[in-house]
């Protein structure tokens, strides 16, 4: 069995950092797994000592198959960091998973990871796989499930799905139709993912998942999701970048072993419908009314 490389990216978070890197040492297959590690150059001055404790950890990192730290000479930041460094790594391997040090993962976060590309390594439709899913609940949902959006915490793709990634958004964004956008925001439901494209195009924000999830979306492709994460964001303090501090999108438990994939490559109805619920509840009251005041009159 061919193992994926993991490819993680730092900065100056030391603690977040060694939780990350901890976790995925403890997963069944990190001593199978090759790491990669894409250490960002400090912002300003006041940065050096927090990128330096990183790295002097980062030379200490064992317990994988190999572990390589990349240390960039200049800040790139998280978006001009992550593009090039998912090209590099996918390029030589054909297939990637990807963290951020803020990202712990589950025991069996790497054996779901490769499961899931190895299964639809050959399906064109199947783009991408994402580790992290809401605190959503179902007893009658499968172990995974298909749907359009992209998540970013702890994913996975190959060569042949990173190959449509395009980081223009203006050249596209004429493409998409009302009922597009519609459609890109869950049915309305989720206005943040338009809302990010559209602060993209304005230069007040400069993201790379939004890219992806465009490219993606244009290529009508599907992600692959757990319906019980395997990843937990810990980055929700205050210290992420573009993450403001919150409790809402946190796991108490993460996901055991899974060993069900799904054989039908369509969206999954019944859990998508549960998750545009979480995230409708999730909204602040003011924006819940608006959008059923809208709906109305429809």
């Amino acid at each position: 069995m061919t193992f994926a490389p993991v490819a993680l990216f730092t900065y100056n978070r030391l603690w977040h950092t060694e939780q990350t890197v901890k976790a995925l040492r403890l997963n069944k297959l990190a001593k199978q797994t090759d790491l990669v590690v894409y250490s960002d150059g400090p912002r300003n001055e006041a940065d050096n000592l927090r990128v330096g404790a990183v790295r002097k950890y980062l030379k200490t990192v064992d317990g994988f198959r190999s572990t390589e730290v990349i240390e960039r000479e200049r800040n790139r930041g998280l978006a001009d960091s992550i593009i090039p460094g998912v090209t590099e790594v996918i390029n030589k391997f054909e297939r990637i998973i990807v963290l951020e040090d803020d990202l712990v993962t589950a025991p069996y976060f790497l054996n779901y990871m490769n499961d899931a590309l190895n299964k639809y390594k050959k399906i064109e439709k199947v783009m991408h796989i994402a580790g992290y899913m809401y605190p959503i609940e179902g007893k009658d949902f499968p172990q995974t499930f298909f749907y359009r959006p992209a998540s970013c915490w702890g994913w996975a793709t190959w060569k042949r799905a990173w190959d449509h990634f395009d980081p223009d958004l203006k050249s596209r964004v004429g493409q998409f139709t009302p009922a597009m956008k519609n459609e890109f925001n869950m049915g309305g439901v989720y206005n943040d993912y338009w809302n990010h494209v559209e602060l993209n195009l304005k230069g007040r924000i400069h993201t790379w998942a939004i890219k992806w999830y465009f490219s993606v979306f244009l290529k009508d492709g599907l992600c692959l999701h757990p319906t019980k994460s395997l990843v937990e964001n810990i980055g929700h303090d205050g210290t992420g970048a573009h993450c403001v501090k919150t409790q809402k999108y946190c796991n108490r438990t993460l996901a055991g072993e899974i060993t069900e994939f799904e054989d039908i490559v369509a969206e999954n109805p019944m859990v998508v419908e549960r998750i545009k619920q979480y995230l409708l509840n999730s909204q602040p009251w003011p924006h819940r009314i608006s959008r059923i005041i809208k709906k109305a009159f429809l």
